[in-house]
Formats: structure tokens, sequence, C-alpha cells
């Protein structure tokens, strides 16, 4: 018997940045960034988790499969970002992502998590793999819950 196709559906890419060099103003950037996608994507209910390393920005997308090919069409034409590739595109069974828009920038809290990933040297060579990106977004997001007194996730 063939299973059902799912239209629940992840998509995992990353792009270089066309961000300030000045953090204050980046911070602005990124902060307009999470306002616009956090109500689009609430509107489209799709639920991602956004990584930004030095100037890359890596993210897991989450909804039907419609909902999803639209909102990676408005971030390819972006001008934010450049150089956008898909790394991973898949039906999944279940969200694993509980925001509309989570974005989370390397810093000193967070540090250990992006040496262990590794995944610098595999941007910049432009290969990085959708599961280590993955990984690294369920550790971030569970380490932010944690800290918020969440101790699991009912998806």
């Amino acid at each position: 018997m063939r299973q059902k196709r799912s239209s629940l559906v992840h998509l995992i890419y990353f792009s270089r940045l066309n961000l300030s060099a000045e953090p204050a103003v980046r911070a602005r950037e990124l902060g307009e960034i999470t306002r616009q996608a956090q109500k689009k994507n609430e509107f489209a209910v799709v639920t991602s988790f956004m990584i930004v390393e030095g100037n890359f920005a890596m993210q897991v997308l989450e909804g039907e499969r419609q909902s999803i090919h639209d909102t990676f069409q408005r971030i390819s034409v972006d001008q934010r970002h450049r150089e956008v590739q898909i790394i991973e595109w898949r039906e999944i069974t279940k969200r694993e992502f509980v925001t509309s828009f989570t974005c989370v920038s390397r810093n000193g809290t967070n540090d250990t998590h992006f040496n262990k990933a590794a995944l610098l040297p595999a941007l910049q060579r432009g290969t990085p793999r959708g599961a280590a990106i993955h990984a690294l977004a369920i550790t971030l997001q569970s380490e932010s819950m944690s800290r918020q007194g969440i101790d699991h996730l009912f998806v």
C-alpha cells in the first residue's frame, strides 16, 4: 500500500546577507526582517528558524507545500539576501519549530553550539549540509525554551 503524500514540508536554505557591518544598524535590519517575517509567516501558517553567522543566513521553513513555495519565492528576490540556495526540500510528518519566525545570531552565550556545528567553512565553500543546519536550529530552539522554563514541546 502506498503512503499518502504529505502536504507538510520543510525547506532548508542558506544565503549571503546584504546587511550593514555596523552593529547597531545591522541589529535594526535584523529586527526589521524579524517583524516582516513573523507577520507574513503567521498569515501563511509557516514556522521557521533562522540562524545568522557572520554574513550568512540559514533557515528552516515548515508548512504546507504551497505556503513554503510562496515564502521561499519571496525570500529569493529579497534584496537583503543574495546567492540563495536550497539545500533540502522534503516532506515531513510534523512541525519541529514553534514560532512563525525566530532569528538567532552567533553570540557569547551560544558560541559553543556554533563551534560544534562548524558550519562557517562549509558556508564559505557553498556546501553546508542540511542535517547540520537542522541540528543546530533544534539545539538553539531547545536551549531557548529551556531558558524560558519549557522542558518539552507538544507539537
